[in-house]
Formats: C-alpha cells, structure tokens, sequence
C-alpha cells in the first residue's frame, strides 16, 4: 500500500521514499514506492510528472492501493521524488476552477457535469442541460468573487455514519469511502482529485465559450496562469488590430465592421470594373475562332468569367491560362463542343490537374507560357 502524500499536502513539490519494487516493462520500468507525492491520473486531472530517484516519471496510475510510476531507468533503495510543481500547480488551478463553475452552473440552472476535459490550453466542461451563451459573464463574475474571498477548499472522507448526511454532486450513487471536495457556499463535489487549498490560489476564471453540445452544452474556459497567458495573447494580438485600425482597443470591432463594410464596397466596384475589362477582351476576340489567352492575377471564379465572356464570342474553344505558383491555372470553354478530350490532352501534357462537363474544362497545369503555347501549336483539337 502507497502512502498518498499528495493527499497529505498538496503543496508538497519534494518527497523522501523507499522502493518497494521496480520491474522491466514496455517502455521503461514501473516503480512502487512506500509513499509518493506523485499523483496518479484520475478524476480528469492528468498525473503528475518530475524526477524519481534521478530517472524521469513519464507517467503515474494507480492499481488498487498501489501507485505506480513509470520512469525511463531503474532505481532502487531510498530516493527523491521532485515533482514539476509549476505542471502540477497550473492542473490544480485548472480543476479547482471547473468545480467552483460547475458548482455555480448546478445551482443556478439544475444541470450535471457529465464531462471534463483538461487540454493544453483550454479545458471543457459538458452539461446536460441549456445555459444561454449571455449568461457567461454573470456565472464568470459569481465564480471570481467567491475566488478573491479566498475561501478554504476543504478535501475529507466523511465516515460512513456522516456520509448520507452530506450533500455533493456525483454522477451516480457512490459508495463509502467517497473522497469529497467543498468550497464553502459555492460547491460540494465526490472528486480524488488534488485541489489548490483555498480559492485565491485559482486567481481568475476565465469563460471563452459556451456552444451546443448533444442534449446540452460545452463551455470552454481557463484558470489562473493559463487563463492569464491567453488574455495576454488575446490583448498582445488586439493591440495590433488597435494600431492597424488607428482605433482604440475597446473598439476594435467596430473598426473591423466598417472596414469589411468598405472592403464590400470596394470589392463591388472591382468587380464591376472587372466584369467591363472582360468585355473588352473578349470584344477583341470576336469571329477569332480558338483562342488561346493568358492574363495574370484572376482568381478561379474570375478565370472562368472570362473564358465564358470569351467563349461566347469567339466561335471556338477559349482557352484562358492565368499564373499561378509553379505553372498556370487554366479555364475552357466551347460553346457546343466537346472538351473532354482536349482536357485529358492537356493533363497529359502539361502535368495538369482538372476537368469539367462537356464544353467545360478547368484545372491548372505545371508548365510555363512557352510549354502551353507549344501544346496547342501541336494540337491536332486547335486546327
């Protein structure tokens, strides 16, 4: 049996212990010891991580009353364990957070956590039930002010005589021992997880979305550092926005709407002026018969417009070619023909990617105006 000393002292960062074994595995070798600081993954909080004995911990579990560590060489005897506190600190953070939410969430609105996730930046809480997008702010601001009255979080197995008299939240029924986890006024949950001491020590929680989930909802959010490191970034990222838009931070997204507002404009009128420029290539190409044209800087859609615009005057096959990185983009069109040949040609030829319905082709090709204008020289389709 493993003394748990993470339960003991949850601030613990060095520990003295005794090996109990240490075998061979897949991986590397799995370490007992008499006790541990070392905390095991469970309760949606990943494990801890460090140094055992001078060999790295790669990962911690528990079977039955026993603590196993994973470690990458072999060690023996009396060791020291120093576990990544800064790791350990920030999940501790993150999971006493998401309690004090789901507390607030489970007495406002009635819903259960049904799932918990911790990732690399954001962690997920689902509910079973509907919370309003808007209502963010205010189950933010309950959870933070009862974060700066830095109440104790109080972590205790009830004996089996107080355990029907005290209220948590648990999936299911649990039977005794049930390890609970109570920040006063706020939440009462059956957890093994490891929790900060007291509220202040979370900082802040921050809520970053709340979206539809099968019968209920997924809410992001973040803790302490992490949620400070985000904000930064966040802020780091607006201020240039501020600089771009010459608007003041709070603000930003107004500048942002008129300046699509503008882009809009702008962009009508391109293409209006576009669509006159079309008009006036294809004018030049008029009774022409096959055309072969290249014209730089059209986008896919616009590619295809002008092959059309040409195509319908022209009274052959419009084949328009447009650089692009590493070889050209390209449109045809015969008005009541049959490209489908001539686009395979191509393909075959050129290197192309493309194709189309029957008087219809588009792609693009790996090779350069000479390569193209070579091809349909040769072409028995251009004659």
């Amino acid at each position: 049996m493993t003394r748990k000393l993470f339960y003991e002292n949850a601030l613990l960062t060095e520990f003295t212990a005794r090996v109990t074994d240490c075998c061979r595995v897949e991986g590397g070798w799995e370490v007992t010891l008499d006790a541990t600081g070392f905390y095991p993954e469970g309760g949606g909080q990943p494990c801890d991580l460090g140094i055992l004995g001078g060999a790295k911990v790669l990962d911690v579990r528990e079977n039955g009353e026993e603590v196993i560590h994973l470690v990458d060489q072999p060690i023996s005897g009396e060791v020291e364990g120093k576990i990544d506190f800064e790791r350990r600190f920030d999940l501790m953070q993150q999971h006493s957070g998401e309690h004090m939410v789901s507390g607030v969430v489970s007495r406002r609105y009635g819903w259960h956590n049904v799932g918990f996730h911790m990732g690399a930046e954001l962690i997920t809480i689902d509910f079973d039930g509907p919370i309003p997008a808007r209502e963010l702010p205010a189950i933010e601001d309950e959870v933070n002010r009862a974060i700066w009255q830095n109440l104790p979080i109080r972590c205790w197995v009830p004996s089996p005589e107080e355990l029907p008299g005290v209220t948590y939240r648990s999936k299911r029924a649990l039977p005794w021992p049930v390890r609970i986890v109570e920040v006063s006024g706020v939440d009462s949950c059956a957890c093994c997880g490891v929790h900060v001491p007291s509220t202040g020590m979370i900082g802040l929680v921050k809520l970053f979305s709340c979206v539809k989930f099968h019968q209920g909802v997924r809410i992001e959010m973040a803790c302490g550092g992490r949620a400070m490191k985000i904000l930064n970034e966040i802020y780091e990222q607006n201020r240039l926005v501020s600089q771009t838009f010459s608007a003041k931070m709070p603000e930003t997204g107004i500048a942002a709407q008129k300046m699509n507002e503008r882009l809009a404009a702008v962009e009508f009128r391109c293409n209006g002026l576009e669509k006159r420029i079309f008009d006036a290539i294809a004018a030049g190409y008029e009774g022409r018969g096959n055309v072969l044209h290249f014209e730089e800087g059209l986008s896919p859609t616009a590619l295809r417009e002008l092959a059309d615009r040409i195509g319908s005057v022209c009274g052959g096959i419009a084949a328009v070619f447009s650089p692009i990185d590493g070889g050209h983009a390209v449109a045809m069109v015969s008005k009541g023909g049959d490209l489908r040949e001539l686009g395979k040609s191509v393909n075959q030829t050129l290197s192309g990617r493309g194709g189309g319905r029957d008087g219809f082709f588009q792609g693009s090709v790996q090779a350069n105006r000479a390569q193209i204008e070579g091809f349909f020289v040769a072409s028995s389709f251009w004659t």
